[in-house]
């Protein structure tokens, strides 16, 4: 069949394609041969084994997860689903200054590490072994990996809690240049951490300078997120690829500084390449750090080692429980994760239209009691913020603006380096059977990017 110039194994006709640029949807047949995109346009002449008739729904490639703490996720539950249910087709790791390679651990993964798995998950010297095992485990999605900062450290300093001498960042950066060489995307810091926060500005620019990427996880999100973009932004120039601001920003909308906080991208860029990335949650997620425990803003605990039990809880309510203060039922509860209540989605809205902005979920896969932002950030989520009524004035030929969908379609792979990905051999297999499926849907979950949008991945 495939010797015929104008055959596929599917064609996909009448859809609202949305490329991933940003720019306006078009309507579009496509047609799909051996799991990949061979035509797209007016295709009335071709034939196919499948053939659907899209009636205007929403057409899109599959979603780049940006932002990821699938590390160990990718080897250990190679099905994804929590990112196929969703449309995402590729995922970021090593993101925030923690990776799962290259690392040999001392003992057990210090915190932030501890996001990714326990001891036994951290399996890969090199990164060439992570390469291999990702390969190995054909997980059905893309994999583009950035090596953390924490990471290195872990690997070369008897203390976090301190810089780092000149001789350990030179045996930082000559890791972090295997890596490079091995096909990893570049480098991430977690400077908010205590892991890193002792990390002066120089010690990062020293591993930057190497090349490749620079994304990071903010030396702080509150009084002063200005300066810590400033220093994001002086350690993007020495990498090759500029910065990413790799942060949920909760600081900026906690304050009401958003505005300032996006003027200062806008400027920035005018400089250099400079993105951000933000999920569609008003509230954030990570290890449970003590300098967030003030009793402004309510917590609510995910895991304790500990005391497990507590896991569910309020911080205040288990205080209150031990007739303890917030701060002291915090420290009784480390090592520990939570979800933060701290954001305004009004102001997540803004981040998220700007054209800076990239979607990530920052999904813990790991984490006993996941913030939703793991199965939703680029779907579920995205319906009521501004999917639904745009994609139906889309077809009605309505004229309503659709930015906000055009802004959560928005491709990331030319800012995180999609010429650099670990592409399994099942991936195109895995494309081709959600670019085929048909519209569905269950009163027992959320809905997907597959059910919402129709075929979004190709």
């Amino acid at each position: 069949m495939h010797s015929h110039p104008e055959a596929a194994d599917t064609l996909i006709i009448g859809a609202q394609l949305y490329d991933g640029t940003g720019a306006p949807p078009v309507e579009r047949d496509v047609a799909i041969r051996d799991g990949r995109i061979v035509a797209i346009g007016n295709l009335s002449n071709w034939l196919a084994e499948d053939v659907m008739e899209a009636e205007g729904r929403a057409l899109a490639p599959g979603f780049i997860d940006v932002h990821t703490h699938d590390d160990t996720h990718v080897s250990r539950s190679p099905q994804m689903l929590p990112k196929i249910t969703q449309g995402v087709t590729t995922v970021i790791v090593g993101n925030c200054g923690i990776s799962a390679s290259p690392v040999a651990l001392k003992g057990d993964p210090p915190d932030p590490m501890n996001l990714l798995g326990e001891r036994d998950a951290f399996q890969y010297p090199t990164f060439a072994d992570y390469v291999k095992a990702v390969n190995a485990a054909r997980p059905s999605v893309n994999v583009g990996a950035l090596i953390g900062h924490t990471a290195l450290r872990n690997n070369h300093m008897d203390r976090l809690d301190r810089a780092a001498t000149p001789q350990e960042i030179e045996g930082m950066r000559a890791q972090l240049e295997e890596a490079l060489a091995n096909g990893a995307l570049g480098l991430s810091s977690g400077l908010a951490y205590g892991s890193a926060f002792a990390a002066p500005t120089e010690e990062v620019m020293a591993l930057a300078a190497a090349g490749a990427l620079y994304t990071t996880h903010m030396r702080t999100e509150f009084d002063a997120i200005l300066d810590a973009m400033d220093e994001a932004f002086r350690v993007g120039r020495h990498a090759r690829d500029g910065g990413d601001l790799a942060s949920e920003m909760r600081g900026a909308v906690e304050l009401g500084t958003q505005r300032e906080v996006l003027k200062s991208i806008e400027g920035a860029r005018r400089m250099q390449p400079i993105g951000c990335d933000c999920y569609l949650y008003n509230r954030s997620s990570s290890t449970l750090d003590l300098k967030q425990v003030t009793g402004d803003i309510d917590i609510t605990v995910t895991w304790s080692e500990p005391h497990p039990e507590m896991a569910g809880k309020l911080v205040k309510d288990i205080a209150a429980e031990w007739g303890v203060t917030q701060q002291e039922a915090a420290q009784r509860l480390q090592p520990a994760g939570a979800v933060y209540h701290n954001m305004s989605e009004d102001d997540v809205r803004r981040i998220l239209s700007h054209p800076a902005t990239m979607v990530g979920s920052d999904g813990l896969p790991n984490d006993p009691l996941p913030h939703p932002r793991l199965w939703g950030a680029l779907s579920a989520r995205a319906r009521p913020l501004c999917a639904g009524r745009r994609f139906a004035a889309a077809r009605r030929g309505g004229a309503q603006d659709d930015e906000p969908v055009r802004a959560t379609l928005r491709s990331g792979a030319a800012r995180r380096g999609a010429h650099r990905l670990i592409t399994p051999t099942s991936c195109c297999s895995t494309r081709r059977k959600c670019a085929t499926r048909r519209p569905s849907s269950s009163r027992n979950r959320p809905p997907t990017a597959s059910t919402r949008f129709g075929s979004t991945a190709c």
